[in-house]
């Protein structure tokens, strides 16, 4: 992995009301830019409803642009679907080409091309529950895509949200999430216990094709 260096280009301006908020909630933010108009954030550890809260705040206070993707059903639910349009939700469409991933670095794509902004949000872990480990689609998206990767803290114990961390990826999935690993030290979620360990999942391994029972062929002649 690759850190961009500082200092960085994109300076986004934030709410003056969110960051008075996030203060009076004893939260401090640590943030200095965007080293490019496009790029991947994963958030870590999710263990709660209020990480949403958080985060949602956070990037009012920033003024960073971010979407991320929300569970199909929600979008379908009156007043809330329209909301989440709003703050940069998009509906996940799982059957199609390419699946999440796929839509992810084509988006990033036309934006460089285009140069437009486009950041996107991604929580690693899918899930408020302690999984075996990390699922790999950010990684995927930010590596096919070619932006960078910003590991954002999400840190209870220190009230405090970090998004200074941006790297390029090498393709080296064992060497990168060691490194990622490393960043998280000591950062703690709302429920400790509920945080996964930073490892990439597995893919699970594809079914072979279930044969169907035919009806037995008739034996051969050899004089055929």
């Amino acid at each position: 992995m690759t850190a961009f260096p500082l200092p960085h280009p994109v300076q986004p301006r934030g709410s003056r009301v969110a960051r008075a908020v996030l203060k009076a909630a004893g939260w401090e933010l640590k943030f200095e830019g965007l080293p490019t108009l496009q790029g991947v954030f994963v958030v870590y550890p999710h263990t709660s409803n209020w990480d949403f809260v958080v985060a949602v705040l956070a990037k009012w206070a920033l003024g960073v642009q971010v979407n991320f993707w929300g569970k199909d059903s929600l979008f379908k639910i009156p007043f809330l679907g329209r909301w989440l349009r709003w703050i940069g939700g998009i509906a996940a469409v799982r059957d199609v080409p390419g699946g999440l991933v796929g839509q992810a670095v084509a988006a990033l794509q036309a934006a460089q091309r285009a140069q437009h902004y486009c950041w996107m949000g991604l929580a690693p872990e899918g899930t408020r529950k302690r999984t075996a480990g990390w699922r790999s689609g950010f990684y995927q998206t930010a590596l096919q895509a070619q932006v960078p990767l910003c590991l954002v803290q999400l840190d209870y114990a220190r009230r405090r949200v970090v998004a200074n961390h941006f790297y390029r990826l090498s393709g080296d999935e064992q060497a990168d999430m060691a490194h990622i690993a490393s960043r998280f030290v000591g950062v703690q979620g709302f429920r400790p216990q509920g945080a996964s360990p930073i490892v990439l999942l597995k893919p699970a391994p594809s079914s072979p094709p279930q044969q169907q029972d035919l009806p037995p062929k008739p034996p051969t002649s050899l004089a055929s």
